[in-house]
């Protein structure tokens, strides 16, 4: 290599090293030097920019080029299937490998090797040369540039010195030396490794030298201090640096001591310019740079270095922390100028780690800054009271400053704004909320967590004007930061109880509105720009359970001398008076002006109407009256305003148009807030407007938007409510919501993402339905959950049954879905799926779960002979379809078909009958059930019912209930067999035989029916002529099937005989029909619920049945009786369908009591004695209404064994009608333990429609059933007892 390359090469490296000198600087050592070099390329993204990388790769270019050519044509003649297609990565590795092995790599790495040696030697030999010129240049004082990248940087960077050098700095940098000395020093310091400095013996005396630099007027000197200082923070670990920051902070403590500078009043002002303001704040400024960078790496350091840093800092920002009248600048006066928003405090708070020990120091040392803190808001909120009109400089006080003078009023702004970000975050732990009481000079009495609060909501009412557009001036108004901290707070349980959730903050909070709902001028600055706020943060307290409480029920909320009332009663009453005023208001700027305040207010009022226990204590007030009201006059205003054309104001129109429109989807969030419970989707239907409703829901929905910015999780809830009832599936389907359900579930079954290229293959899914269809399958279990909503969709729908389906043809609707997913039943529509048997087995899993409802079952198999076509497909999948040993092809399909075929033929509860795995076993027989292709099913299916031990006690009741009864016992007599029920239910283990429990079902109806205090609807008329007519009534094919069911039950359970138990069941239910059709009011409705026919099977009349044995007669007799008592209209659906006895406008919804009254105690009330079985429903999507309306409807058919169900009857009967939600409550608390689990698995709905309920047994729960009687009677009952007379 010749000279001139070998000099071209040392250029290159050294220019190499002169551009990577930020991050060898930064290396305390040699060896971490080397690592950096080693590391480089992964590190340094214009790594292969620099012209030495670039002379490399050109020279191994050059050498191998040729060499790897060879070598990847050699791999793609040897095996044609290396393409660099599709082994890419492993014809590099091969090649690379051979290369390295070649000879001409060898000599390559010895040429470049001796190469660069040279180079490197050649520039080390000049280094001594280079560095005797400097230090020339240092003693004549020929620096003309004090960067640290003039000149040779390299050279002077990596000066390694020595320790007597350094001693000798130390000297030179003494206060007595003169200026120029100690100039030099300083410069010369600067340029030397600061891990050398800071290593030396002579560190402590350098150290107080530097310190002492920092006081002198010198500005110059200062700064290079300051950079020294600036250079060892960003290059040296903490345990060097804590050192040179708590010299530093004693540094400016002392100054700030010794200049006592005032601070500015009336017309003086703060000149930062000044020099002796200058030196300081750029001595803060490093400080609060370094106290923002700390939190990134303190905690791999000893908890001493931490305390060392904060201790420092909260010592010096306690110069001058006390107030006086002659009031001296601080440091957190210029802190605040620096970081205003206190930026340094939020990341010290943000980890636990210097959290705690932040807090330890201001609990035991650092008190009184939190006390000045507190002071400044006090302070700020009484010159604000004294005011008309506050700084009008708040703009110019962000911190970003147009001049370099500060008025005292714009510091002291600055300093509020400092000091409310430091208490926002102190009082967000409890640690922090320990520090109060607090003492404030301004206050006699100590300031407690309370008043603070209400301190900085009054500050928050200050607000004189609306939040500036620039978000950066609108983040520093007081207003939002207190609006800021209080969310805060909200989002924190134990916060928001100590510090929100309290009688004086919520009437600090309601007194403008209570001054504004009594007629009074409010004393808000702008009540425009601060009601709103006010209204956030209510709504932020509503949102949470004790908020909620207290709103509804804390009758401390004073509105006059003598008058209290509760919040909640309050916010309705301002809310709908905003809602009338709107309606008249005349004036655009008044209508928009009160729409923003009415909707922020709705928004409060729909966090309590959500809620059961809300809507419950609201009712009264009817705001969804006054809502739908509203939108119906916005909507019919909206549609007046003509096209904007051009030649017209198009810029007035548009807005106006887009003011209506914002005002109509608030109105209709309003009323959507409805649909979250099941009384709540009764009133959302009787306003008319559920379809506008669901439809503004589901346009929502598209565009990715939540609920609101309180709601967690989404409309899941909020459709599966709707979706419970008839009028709400209609409302869905028309919306757009069923067929855009339908369309994502088949894209993600039939789709999926094939046509993306795989890099890596993803394991293929065990599960019968894999991960990417799941939230679609419970989307769908959650749409189809309710007869109902199965009736609605389904009912008179049939099912295409195509010759010939495309592949592009996707399905729109649910009998679409079933068609193409679960009556497979032709050649052509298994070819028509890309995927047939994961399809097929995901619509056999929601068909096994649609067939948990029988009346689900019964519509299915009554419309589309469901069963023939799965008994036909088994027999398709037997090996032998002419009989032979009965051997089936095993596979996903058939396995499901069997346990769904089985689950629809045996009917029984837990103890009563054996459903099929659907999985295969390990072990040479993988599964052992018999497969069949024909109804019945094979015995082993169905289990012998357990036979029932006589309880000891059970002789007492026999004997009660048989004795005679005289006028004096009569009205004694409940209360007595009540007694004596308890008593033998509690007694043991043992329940009742199922003699005495149809001979006490029967003596209690009696009685009640007779009662004329327990009559509660007109007892039905009965004649022979009407007798008679019983004969003619025609019975629907789903009440054929649902008479099936029932015989195969009672002959399973051994209480009827087949010969004459048909024709019985039959003429019981046509006398049913035939009285309960006399009692129907003639509806015209487009819900299929609300019709004449109740849809669906009567399922008690079928458990009457078999409780009597399958006499007819005596059933019949019971069952008029039971139509009179009030508990029919909630264990007897189809007693109250459509029925004269309830408001017409109820009546046409089709929707039942058992739904928007029993249901609706039943969420009420399991949030509060079940909140983790609440929170598994709500976490999930699903719905406690949901699966209650399931058990409750067929009366526990196929979940209980029998006389669990017997018991069920009995026990509403006698103990009243409230006690079917006690009843649901207590099974929901038998299961709770699986519902967590369930959840956590995501099929808490699957579960809970599969499987039985195992091991549930009333006598267990008889004692928790009267503790919820005691607590909850007298408001369940009362509830129940008006829904004749309910006006909706």
């Amino acid at each position: 290599m010749s000279s001139e390359d070998e000099e071209q090469l040392a250029s290159l490296l050294k220019q190499f090293l002169r551009s990577i000198d930020e991050r060898l600087s930064g290396a305390p050592t040699p060896q971490s030097a080397e690592e950096v070099l080693l590391h480089l390329e992964e590190t340094d993204k214009n790594f292969h920019n620099y012209e030495f990388v670039q002379h490399l790769r050109q020279r191994v270019e050059t050498s191998l080029g040729c060499v790897v050519d060879k070598e990847l044509g050699k791999l793609s003649r040897e095996d044609g299937q290396h393409t660099v297609d599709s082994c890419h990565d492993a014809l590099i590795h091969t090649a690379t490998g051979r290369s390295q092995a070649s000879a001409q790599y060898q000599e390559m790495t010895q040429t470049l090797r001796a190469t660069v040696t040279a180079a490197a030697e050649r520039l080390l030999s000049s280094f001594d040369d280079d560095q005797l010129r400097k230090e020339e240049e240092m003693q004549h004082g020929r620096y003309a540039d004090d960067c640290s990248d003039s000149g040779d940087s390299f050279n002077q960077c990596y000066t390694f010195i020595r320790q007597e050098q350094l001693q000798a700095l130390a000297e030179k940098l003494d206060p007595s030396q003169p200026k120029e000395v100690r100039r030099e020093a300083l410069q010369a310091l600067r340029h030397a490794p600061a891990s050398d400095v800071l290593s030396c013996e002579g560190w402590a005396r350098l150290r107080q030298n530097l310190c002492a630099t920092l006081t002198e007027p010198d500005a110059e000197l200062s700064d290079h201090v300051l950079r020294f200082f600036a250079k060892s923070f960003s290059s040296l670990p903490l345990n060097v640096t804590r050192e040179i920051y708590s010299s530093l902070a004693r540094s400016v403590q002392s100054n700030f001591l010794s200049l006592k500078l005032s601070f500015p009043s009336g017309a003086a002002v703060l000149d930062i310019n000044r020099p002796e303001i200058s030196s300081l704040l750029k001595q803060m400024r490093l400080m609060n740079d370094f106290q923002k960078e700390a939190t990134t790496f303190w905690i791999r350091h000893p908890e001493k270095y931490m305390e060392e840093i904060i201790e420092s800092t909260f010592s010096l920002l306690s110069v001058h922390g006390d107030s006086s009248p002659e009031k001296v600048l601080g440091p957190t006066d210029l802190l605040a100028l620096l970081d205003v928003q206190a930026a340094w405090f939020t990341k010290w708070m943000h980890g636990s780690y210097s959290r705690t020990l932040v807090l330890r120091l201001l609990q035991s040392k650092y008190k009184n800054l939190m006390e000045a803190a507190v002071q400044q808001c006090i302070l700020y909120l009484e010159c604000c009271q004294h005011c008309t009109q506050i700084h009008s400089e708040e703009p110019h006080s962000s911190g970003s400053p147009i001049g370099s003078v500060y008025s005292g009023k714009e510091l002291q702004y600055a300093v509020v704004v400092h000091s409310l970000c430091v208490l926002g975050k102190v009082l967000l732990y409890a640690n922090g909320r320990k520090l109060f009481p607090i003492k404030a000079a301004a206050r006699k009495d100590p300031v407690t967590l309370t008043d603070l609060v209400v301190i900085l909501i009054n500050i928050m009412y200050q607000h004189h004007q609306p939040l500036c557009s620039d978000s950066s001036h609108a983040a520093l108004c007081p207003s939002s930061l207190v609006i800021a901290t209080l969310s805060a707070m909200c989002e924190r349980t134990e916060c928001a109880d100590q510090c929100l959730h309290q009688a004086p903050v919520v009437q600090t909070l309601m007194v403008p509105v209570i001054q504004a709902l009594n007629g009074g001028q409010t004393k808000l600055k702008c009540p425009a720009a601060t009601l709103p706020l006010i209204a956030d943060v209510l709504a932020r307290m509503v949102n949470t359970d004790r908020g909620l409480a207290l709103f509804l029920y804390d009758r401390n909320l004073l509105m006059g001398p003598n008058e209290r009332s509760t919040a909640a009663h309050v916010l309705l009453r301002f809310t709908l008076s905003l809602l009338e005023r709107e309606f008249s208001a005349s004036s655009e700027g008044e209508i928009l002006s009160l729409r923003a305040v009415c909707g922020a207010f709705i928004s409060v009022c729909g966090q309590m109407y959500k809620t059961c226990e809300g809507l419950r204590v609201l009712e009264a007030y009817s705001l969804h009256k006054a809502a739908v009201a509203a939108w119906r006059k916005t909507s019919s205003l909206s549609e007046r305003i003509s096209t904007p054309v051009p030649e017209n104001n198009l810029a007035t129109s548009t807005q106006k148009l887009r003011h209506l429109q914002m005002w109509e989807e608030t109105l209709l969030d309003s009323l959507l807030n409805f649909a979250a419970t099941p009384k709540g989707v009764l009133l959302l239907h009787q306003t008319g407007a559920m379809q506008e409703c669901v439809s503004h829901m589901f346009s929502r929905f598209n565009k990715k938007l939540q609920v609101s910015r309180r709601e967690k999780f989404g409309y899941g809830v909020m459709v599966t409510q709707v979706a419970a009832t008839g009028a709400g599936a209609m409302a869905l389907q028309r919306s757009g919501y069923v067929g855009a359900l339908v369309l994502e579930l088949w894209s993600a079954l039939e789709c999926g993402n094939e046509d993306v290229r795989v890099v890596r293959p993803e394991p293929t899914s065990m599960e019968p339905i894999d991960r990417s269809c799941l939230k679609s399958f419970l989307s769908l279990v959650n749409l189809l959950s309710s007869s109902q909503s199965v009736w609605q969709l389904l009912f008179g729908q049939p099912l295409a049954n195509k010759s010939e389906y495309t592949l592009r043809e996707v399905p729109s609707s649910v009998p679409d879905l079933i068609d193409r997913l679960i009556a497979v039943n032709s050649t052509a529509k298994i070819r028509s799926l890309f995927h047939y048997e994961q399809s097929h087995t995901f619509g056999l899993r929601l068909l096994n779960v649609l067939c948990s409802s029988l009346d689900s079952f019964l519509l299915l198999e009554s419309q589309y002979n469901i069963c023939a076509v799965l008994l036909q497909s088994q027999r398709d999948n037997a090996a032998d379809r002419n009989g032979g040993d009965g051997s089936f092809i095993l596979d996903n399909a058939s396995l499901e078909r069997n346990h769904t075929l089985v689950r629809v033929a045996v009917v029984g509860g837990p103890s009563e009958r054996r459903l099929p795995p659907r999985a295969l076993q390990e072990g040479d027989d993988p599964y052992p059930w018999p497969m069949f292709w024909s109804f019945p099913p094979p015995t082993c299916y169905s289990l012998d019912p357990p036979k029932t031990q006589q309880n000891p006690l059970e002789p007492e009741l026999r004997d009660f209930l048989t004795s005679p009864r005289n006028a004096t016992t009569e009205d004694s007599w409940m209360e007595t067999c009540r007694r004596l029920y308890r008593k033998v239910m509690t007694a043991g283990h043992h329940g009742l035989t199922a003699t005495v429990l149809a001979d006490l079902l029967e003596k209690v109806v009696y009685h009640l029916s007779k009662c004329s205090v327990e009559r509660f609807f007109s007892p039905p008329e009965h004649n022979k002529a009407q007798e008679a007519s019983a004969d003619a009534v025609a019975l629907s094919p789903v009440e054929m099937l649902g008479m099936d069911v029932c015989l195969r039950y009672g002959v399973a359970l051994k209480l009827l005989r087949q010969e004459d138990a048909a024709s019985h069941l039959t003429l019981l239910m046509k006398h049913v029909k035939n009285f309960l059709s006399r009692r129907r009011l003639p509806m015209s409705s487009p819900l299929l619920a609300g019709q004449e026919d109740y849809p669906g099977h009567d399922w008690l009349t079928s458990t009457v049945f078999l409780m009597m044995s399958g006499d007819w007669r005596r059933s019949l007799r019971l069952l008029r009786h039971l139509s009179s008592v009030l508990t029919s209209a909630f264990i007897w659906p189809a007693n109250v369908h459509a029925s004269v006895d309830l408001a017409v406008r109820v009546a046409e919804s089709g929707m039942s009591p058992l739904y928007w009254s029993s249901a609706h105690y039943v969420e009420m009330l399991l949030k509060d004695e079940l909140p983790q079985a609440h929170a598994a429903f709500r976490m999930s999507g699903f719905t406690p209404s949901q699966i209650c309306i399931h058990w409750l409807t067929q009366c526990f058919w196929n979940f209980l064994d029998w006389p669990e169900i017997c018991h069920y009857v009995c026990i509403c009967a006698l103990m009243g009608a409230d006690y079917q939600v006690y009843a649901c409550l207590a099974v929901l608390k038998h299961l709770q333990p699986l519902l967590l689990q369930q959840t956590q698995a995501r099929r808490l709905q699957v579960f809970l429609k599969e499987e039985p309920i195992q091991g549930f047994r009333f006598c267990d729960y008889l004692d928790f059933m009267q503790l919820l009687e005691r607590r909850y009677r007298n408001l369940v009952l009362s509830d129940m007892k008006s829904i004749c007379n309910r006006d909706l």
